[in-house]
């Protein structure tokens, strides 16, 4: 029996074209040049590259064991950091439902709100939450209050633009369906518009609580509030035992926030 090659005449197969392969390659050279170019202009000390893994091992050792005995003052920070992370996604979510309204094309009252909508999502999102954070502890000075804010400002633009993709993709036929009644904008938005888009509201909403539990625990080591506080004091002092104790407490949480975040989702979704 003959092969498929023979059949047809062949008898070798290239997925590719001498002209693509030449492509293909040259693109390969171009990104290994552009990739040797970037490593070539930042001031790498090579030196202390090398002798990452002594101090690495030696940091370790130093850390070994951790010292417990700051633990009360850890963990009531650590509540602190929840509840930063769990404010600042409230007000984020509260924030962002009019933005992602505005972002939409489908529900934008204008093409000057639509704009709106999107700039305010973009400038969230392209700053990240520190510089945020030090922005708000500059205005309203160290504490709970700047970090609660930082991460809120951060966090419009995800919530935003994720909610503003989902009212995109609805279902047109229940809004035209409701408008040919003469319901008004707001049973429209009630009736149509949010019953179609709330699976995705609880799933983003979880997601980024989650994603601010682990910013919050930063935020501390620019004085908005949280455990950072704790270990910026840590190392600050070398003391670093109790800053082996923060870590561990930091991965514990971040454990936790994992199990409450999948837990949610089964009940909710």
């Amino acid at each position: 029996m003959s092969t498929i090659a023979e059949k047809f005449g062949r008898e070798d197969w290239s997925r590719f074209t001498p002209r693509q392969r030449l492509q293909r390659y040259a693109i390969f050279a171009l990104s290994a040049l552009v990739l040797g170019w970037a490593l070539g202009s930042i001031d790498v000390i090579w030196a202390w590259v090398w002798d990452a893994p002594e101090q690495m091992g030696d940091l370790f050792a130093r850390m070994y064991p951790p010292d417990p005995s700051n633990l009360g003052d850890i963990l009531r920070v650590l509540l602190e950091t929840v509840n930063i992370a769990t404010f600042a996604t409230a007000l984020g979510v509260v924030v962002s439902l009019p933005v992602a309204y505005l972002a939409a094309q489908n529900t934008t009252p204008n093409r000057a709100t639509l704009w709106l909508g999107r700039l305010i999502l973009v400038t969230s999102r392209s700053v990240n939450t520190i510089i945020w954070a030090l922005l708000f502890v500059a205005i309203f000075g160290p504490g709970v209050v700047a970090g609660i804010l930082a991460i809120m400002f951060r966090s419009i633009g995800f919530i935003g633009k994720l909610l503003g993709e989902a009212i995109e993709e609805i279902d047109k036929r229940p809004v035209e369906a409701l408008e040919a009644t003469g319901a008004s904008r707001f049973k429209v938005i009630v009736y149509a518009i949010i019953p179609q888009v709330m699976p995705t509201f609880w799933a983003v909403a979880i997601l980024r609580w989650d994603i601010n539990l682990r910013e919050s625990t930063v935020l501390g080591l620019v004085g908005a509030g949280g455990i950072g506080i704790i270990l910026q004091g840590a190392i600050d002092t070398f003391n670093w035992p109790e800053a082996a104790m923060v870590l561990l407490a930091i991965l514990a949480l971040v454990v936790l926030g994992e199990v409450v975040s999948a837990f949610l989702r089964r009940r909710i979704l």
